[in-house]
């Protein structure tokens, strides 16, 4: 390149000194300030005889890092070596931390998570089975709270009974529902049977109660088969409301459960929705139904029934029937005439004739089974709507005078609420601890 033919004017001239004038000027404080930078980095290096500290951000990656427990350790970054001075050199590169890659991973093993030790426990003894809750409980619930409470109350925070209490017993008995006759052959029994200790032992009392209660319920009587005959004739006798019709389509659903063919006769044709209550039955419980038209004789119908029922193989019969007529002799003699109907029918029937009884009314159904009763060769007691009244304790009166063993128990709506009738159970049920 040839200088001499570059013409510069004098302006020109100055403009170019002053460019390079400022680069060096330039220049040279950026090397000054470098070197002074890379100089306290090594002083500091020197003094902390250990790795550069890390900056926030750096140190803020280094803690959301996962530190699995087969990371390799870090290794510490060596010192930046010293290299030469030299004047104009472009400075070096401060070290840079960067994060250590993850360590190398099996993608066909999985993580294996080891559970931290817990201390040696002592073993634990295997805990009490449970005790089986009484199902008749719930039904019982306000009985319980009638005179069994009452009875409760008496004893309740008393070491010794005297002759005052014993009146107090006396009076809870005769008002409760189980009778005056049932009651006062209680009171005799406690005052003839217990020691003078004992009559002053509240617990002996109660106890003895109990004891008498289950004696009472406890009538020898067989249990009934439904497979001793075929068919197998009931006959359900009781006055109106008393739930009759309800009881047998609940009893038909519990033989139909049991594999059984079952028939029902719908004898009561002086209640208009009595026939259709039991129609509603068989459709649930897959069960036949013979009717007869409604003012029909009732006998008819069921001599139909029963007839139809030995014809077609049914294993079991169940007759309703009417439970009030113009009068109380009428009834009973419909009543008379359908059981000698049925004995035509088929031999044998009845072979069990149920009395359904609606707890609700007391002591009078005790009377309406002493009518029944007196009129019919009862061989069981069907005892309703337990659940909805305190009055059920007339059971004891009805089994204790009448000697008739009960078969079965209503609490409640549903079918299973229908239950077999347990002595034991029952009381069980109905002197248990009313819940606070």
């Amino acid at each position: 390149m040839d200088l001499s033919s570059i013409h510069l004017s004098a302006t020109e001239l100055y403009e170019l000194i002053g460019v390079v004038g400022g680069l060096g000027v330039t220049g040279t404080l950026g090397v000054l300030f470098v070197r002074r930078a890379r100089d306290r980095r090594r002083r500091q290096i020197e003094e902390s005889d250990g790795p550069p500290a890390l900056s926030q951000g750096a140190k803020e990656r280094t803690a959301k890092a996962p530190r699995p427990r087969d990371r390799l350790p870090e290794p510490q970054p060596e010192p930046e070596p010293r290299g030469r001075e030299r004047g104009g050199a472009a400075p070096a590169r401060a070290p840079e931390h960067r994060p250590l890659p993850p360590p190398s991973r099996d993608p066909d093993r999985a993580a294996q998570v080891i559970p931290f030790p817990s201390p040696a426990a002592e073993p634990q003894p295997e805990p009490a089975p449970k005790k089986r809750a009484n199902a008749l409980a719930p039904g019982l619930a306000r009985t319980r709270s009638g005179f069994v409470a009452r009875l409760g109350a008496v004893f309740t925070g008393r070491k010794q009974i005297d002759p005052a209490v014993v009146d107090e017993i006396e009076k809870v008995l005769l008002t409760a529902d189980i009778g005056v006759k049932t009651s006062q052959k209680l009171l005799e029994e406690i005052r003839s049977s217990l020691s003078r200790s004992e009559l002053k032992d509240p617990e002996a009392v109660w106890a003895f109660l109990r004891q008498r209660s289950t004696e009472m319920l406890s009538l020898p009587a067989p249990q009934v088969d439904f497979g001793a005959a075929k068919p197998f004739v009931l006959l359900v006798i009781g006055v109106n409301g008393s739930g009759k019709t309800t009881t047998i389509g609940k009893l038909a659903a519990r033989l139909a459960g049991d594999g059984k063919k079952v028939l029902m006769a719908a004898g009561d044709t002086f209640r208009a929705a009595a026939a259709e209550q039991l129609e509603v039955w068989a459709g649930r419980t897959g069960a036949a139904i013979v009717r007869g038209k409604e003012g029909a004789d009732p006998s008819s119908v069921i001599f139909d029934g029963i007839k139809r029922a030995a014809t077609e193989g049914f294993d079991v019969a169940i007759a309703d029937t009417a439970g009030r007529l113009h009068t109380k002799t009428d009834l009973m003699q419909e009543l008379q005439k359908v059981r000698r109907v049925l004995g035509k029918a088929t031999p044998g029937a009845p072979h069990e004739t149920w009395l359904v009884i609606d707890s609700t009314s007391g002591q009078n159904a005790i009377a309406q089974a002493q009518i029944f009763t007196e009129a019919m060769a009862v061989s069981g007691i069907v005892l309703t709507k337990l659940d909805g009244t305190a009055k059920g304790g007339v059971i004891l009166g009805i089994a204790d005078q009448l000697k008739i063993p009960v078969r079965y128990v209503g609490i409640g709506e549903s079918v299973e609420d229908l239950r077999p009738f347990d002595p034991a159970e029952f009381v069980e049920a109905l002197f248990a601890p009313l819940e606070s």
